[in-house]
């Protein structure tokens, strides 16, 4: 057994009485996950799929686990929030992998619908808890997930019931806060009922000067006519990594929005898995990159369509300086049957500097004959006569690289109709681009 996994297997041994929460729907995937774990192990650096991102190194370290569930202070903290004109779902607040109730602005949901601790929501609604979780990211076929699965303590949830429609978007803000290096695990479950609507944002920010490591697992399910869309930005620092996993599960005429946007880092992982299962679905998946130094940027996509007359429109982008790294591998599958297929995937980097790399992988797996599938990638440099003509027109070099940069960001930015938000990420991404060593205005907290 591989010691970046023993050393989890065992200190679950050691301290299984204090991660077990006594919600049977919780515990039990952890035994499925230990299992899993000692037979699998995680992810291989030299497997297919992570030949460009080790996490077995990653995991390897001795990281601190806030097993004890110790509350940090958050005194110093304050305006973290967007305040985005209609957010008026609330703010909602996680400290590592700990909900903070006492942290943000919660709102009354309508009609029974819920956005707040996962705990809590276990307790308070167990049959639909049991119904969801660890079944669309099961704990017994990906090790990422099982060791969230055996290790995650809290987490959020958002439930909106059948026909409930949230008028305004609901904001998650992560947090890392500690003393000493720290992994948090932390879970994110959605469940959107028939005919439910509902907006989500989520913020990943860093607040101390040492190093981090988030392993996050998101469930989202998507019942038949819902429409649910979510905004993940990882505005983090050189020092923190972050491993996601998003699993999502669509039924019939149900359509869904993912935008993720990694705007500062040290090392990124994400994976999405989507599956649609029921006629008519829709998925717009976006994705949007920016390296510089020697940052790590790894995005990984697998989208099934199990079923006929399903859509995906999907596009990343990566602008990459420095020594930054960048990796993009996505697939799409198509399955015998799933007839009326329309999948579009596109990967598309810009390289500012001799020294960045990137790497790209677009795939197209079809056992169906009545599609319309295609993929493309493109690499390369800024245009050389848009330089010319802005530097015609007086602007100074730097700042045109600057402008052309950002007009590039544009096409990944609008994905997504959270209003006000295009615009705040505008200005976030301008002073990215520009140097900037604050994170967006209302976090207060500087970058490291």
């Amino acid at each position: 057994m591989d010691n970046s996994v023993k050393q989890y297997i065992d200190l679950y041994s050691q301290h299984a009485e204090k991660l077990n929460t006594r919600i049977s729907a919780m515990d039990e995937p952890r035994v499925t996950a230990l299992e899993y774990l000692r037979h699998h192990g995680l992810p291989s650096f030299k497997s297919e799929d992570y030949q460009r991102t080790d996490v077995c190194a990653l995991l390897a370290k001795d990281w601190g686990i806030n097993l004890n569930r110790l509350q940090f202070a958050m005194r110093d903290v304050c305006g973290f929030s967007c305040d985005l004109p209609d957010t008026a779902c609330g703010v909602h607040a996680m400290v590592n992998d700990a909900y903070r109730p006492d942290l943000g602005h919660h709102d009354e949901l309508p009609n029974g619908a819920f956005a707040g601790s996962l705990l809590e929501f276990a307790r308070k609604r167990p049959e639909i808890f049991a119904r969801h979780y660890s079944r669309i990211a099961p704990s017994d076929q990906d090790g990422l997930v099982a060791l969230n699965t055996l290790m995650a303590q809290d987490g959020f949830v958002l439930y909106v019931p059948t026909r409930v429609q949230l008028p305004h978007p609901v904001q998650l803000v992560q947090l890392l806060r500690s003393t000493e290096p720290l992994m948090a695990f932390r879970r994110i479950l959605v469940i959107m009922e028939e005919g439910s609507s509902a907006k989500m944002l989520v913020c990943e920010h860093t607040l101390d000067n040492i190093e981090f490591l988030s392993l996050q697992v998101f469930e989202i399910h998507v019942a038949a006519g819902a429409q649910f869309e979510l905004i993940d930005m990882e505005e983090s620092s050189t020092q923190t990594a972050r491993i996601s996993s998003l699993h999502l599960e669509q039924k019939a005429d149900s359509h869904v929005t993912l935008n993720g946007l990694t705007i500062n880092n040290g090392l990124t992982r994400n994976n999405y898995y989507c599956r649609m299962t029921e006629p008519h679905a829709g998925l717009t998946l976006g994705g949007l990159a920016i390296g510089t130094d020697s940052q790590h940027i790894d995005n990984y996509t697998w989208i099934e369509h199990a079923t006929t007359d399903c859509q995906t429109n999907e596009l990343f982008k990566y602008v990459l300086t420095d020594k930054s790294y960048g990796v993009f591998s996505g697939r799409i599958l198509v399955d015998r049957g799933a007839q009326k297929t329309a999948a579009y995937q596109s990967n598309r980097n810009l390289l500012l500097s001799d020294d960045a790399k990137m790497y790209s992988k677009p795939q197209l797996e079809i056992y169906a004959d009545d599609v319309k599938c295609s993929h493309g990638m493109t690499t390369g440099q800024l245009d050389d006569d848009a330089l010319f003509y802005l530097q015609q027109r007086g602007i100074p070099r730097d700042e045109a690289i600057t402008m052309l940069s950002i007009a590039f960001t544009e096409e990944v930015v609008r994905i997504g109709h959270i209003e006000g938000l295009k615009e705040r990420l505008e200005r976030i991404i301008e002073a990215r681009f520009r140097g900037e060593k604050l994170h967006c205005s209302r976090c207060g907290a500087s970058k490291f």
